[in-house]
């Protein structure tokens, strides 16, 4: 079985959406293996968004997603990476296809719909390898 990491931003825990979406990922079949909310430090940020962390806007999304704190879920299922990022929609919420995630609750914002989208999602399997223990123990991720 596939897995990986999910990250209810703080959009989605502000508009109290967390279990609109819980629900869409299950009616799908993924199985909720590791669940907690937590309140992002820094340092975690920094190393999490590394791959933008030069740039002249990260210290937005820094603000951002330390607004409240967020619901991180580990998800498994067959195929989850390329399902769960096309249940989600594209990352920037104005171009994402009709009756997706971000396009359905997203922020309509032009300067924000790349940033307020609900929810960050692995990109890759490899990726997953590397964002899971970030946010989880071994302990924290449960086997079926």
């Amino acid at each position: 079985m596939e897995r990986t990491l999910i990250l209810l931003k703080p959009d989605c825990v502000s508009k109290m959406l967390c279990g609109k979406v819980l629900a869409r990922f299950e009616e799908t079949n993924y199985k909720i293996v590791a669940s907690k909310m937590m309140k992002l430090s820094s340092e975690i940020l920094r190393e999490h968004y590394a791959h933008i962390a030069q740039f002249p806007f990260y210290p937005e999304v820094e603000a951002f997603m330390q607004e409240t704190p967020v619901i991180a879920l580990v998800l498994e299922g067959e195929g989850i990476v390329d399902g769960m990022r096309e249940m989600l929609g594209v990352t920037d919420c104005l171009q994402a296809d009709k009756g997706t995630i971000r396009e359905q609750w997203g922020s309509k914002d032009e300067s924000d719909s790349k940033m307020r989208n609900i929810a960050h999602a692995s990109d890759s399997l490899e990726s997953a390898e590397v964002e899971i223990p970030r946010f989880f123990s071994e302990e924290e991720v449960h086997q079926y």
